[in-house]
């Protein structure tokens, strides 16, 4: 079960957010956290990678910071 909501917030923010940016460093870069994450975020949502990573809701937050919205205004969004 935990597993599953890191899966939607993982494709949500990759097929989003990740796929429009220039690059996976440059998305890193703006939202002010490492390249790795991105990279498990993107393997997590295309399932090529085990559902271990457990995404702090620090970093949840930093993206969704730069993103301009509250980590409230997120869950919504994934809801749909």
């Amino acid at each position: 079960m935990d597993g599953d909501i890191v899966i939607i917030i993982c494709r949500y923010i990759y097929a989003n957010w990740i796929v429009n940016a220039q690059s996976q460093r440059e998305f890193a870069s703006v939202h002010e956290i490492e390249e790795s994450t991105v990279r498990r975020i993107k393997n997590i949502a295309l399932g090529t990678a085990k559902t271990d990573y457990n995404m702090s809701l620090k970093t949840l937050n930093k993206i969704c910071q730069k993103r301009g919205i509250s980590l409230e205004e997120f869950f919504h969004l994934i809801k749909k």
